[in-house]
């Protein structure tokens, strides 16, 4: 092996690996005994497993000392169950990992690196072509449950689809903060001009404005963070991921900080003369 290069992974690892993953059932049979001991029938009711399907799977468990047999039920040993554990992570940041490959570039790192890390903590939702609108409609599951709402970054291709849900729970008392840029102030004074002026008049919206914000968008909904990315040429939402992650939490108030000690109050008047972008 030369200087520098990465071991790699042992031969019998792999193997084991390939085992596990040959077979749909072995993971959860094996994650469902680390729970606790269950009977063949339990494995076969809850994997979908032949009874000689069944009896192979925990031949080959035994074998690897991953269960131990207690009467009439299985359970996972120490080993057995770290390593259900450890596969399922994997399993997970391999499903996570699929679901951004087309979007990944579109998220801030700090937060594409707490979704491939904790995936378990983090939801990922990705417009498709035949439902282009989930991660705008998990956006307004989301609003439709928070008292505290703070926002900074990109927001039309957001926020038009979700005006009247937004503007009720203005109304309804919801503590609202926004920093858009010029040209998206313009734009929603324009597009809105009387639910605008009538959010505006309320004590519970607070809008700033700013002239250089991200190409994502942060939200900060009570103690959630949602994060949507947006397609650069059409302006839609591609994706959003939201955590409840105090790491997420902690960057997203840093970042909104950062943005808000620089922002300045927005003056309806002086924006309507702002060029809109296409």
């Amino acid at each position: 092996m030369s200087i520098g290069s990465t071991p790699a992974a042992p031969r019998e690892a792999i193997d084991d690996v390939a085992y596990l993953v040959r077979s749909e059932h072995r993971v959860p049979a094996l994650a469902a005994m680390a729970a606790r001991p269950r009977t063949r029938g339990e494995l076969r009711e809850l994997t979908g497993a032949s009874p000689s399907t069944t009896r192979r799977t925990l031949r080959g468990f035994d074998d690897r000392g991953w269960v131990r047999r207690d009467g009439y039920r299985y359970r996972a040993t120490a080993l057995g169950a770290a390593v259900a554990s450890g596969m399922e992570t994997l399993l997970a940041l391999i499903e996570t990992e699929r679901t951004l490959r087309g979007v990944w570039t579109e998220l801030p790192d700090a937060i594409l690196e707490l979704a491939l890390e904790q995936p378990g903590r983090t939801t990922v939702t990705v417009a498709e072509h035949d439902t282009p609108y989930r991660p705008v409609n998990r956006f307004r599951s989301l609003l439709h449950e928070t008292d505290r709402f703070r926002f900074v970054g990109f927001d039309v291709g957001l926020y038009d689809p979700c005006t009247d849900v937004f503007g009720r729970r203005v109304l309804d008392g919801m503590d609202t903060e926004l920093i858009d840029s010029p040209d998206v102030a313009a734009y929603m004074l324009s597009t809105y001009p009387e639910r605008c002026a009538r959010l505006l008049e309320t004590e519970n919206l607070t809008a700033l404005v700013h002239d250089e914000l991200p190409s994502y968008g942060i939200s900060r909904l009570d103690d959630r963070v949602a994060v949507s990315g947006y397609d650069p040429d059409s302006g839609g939402v591609t994706v959003l991921v939201d955590t409840d992650l105090p790491e997420a939490r902690e960057w997203a108030d840093a970042v909104y900080a950062t943005y808000r000690s620089e922002a300045r109050p927005l003056e309806p008047e002086r924006v309507e003369d702002v060029e809109i972008e296409a």
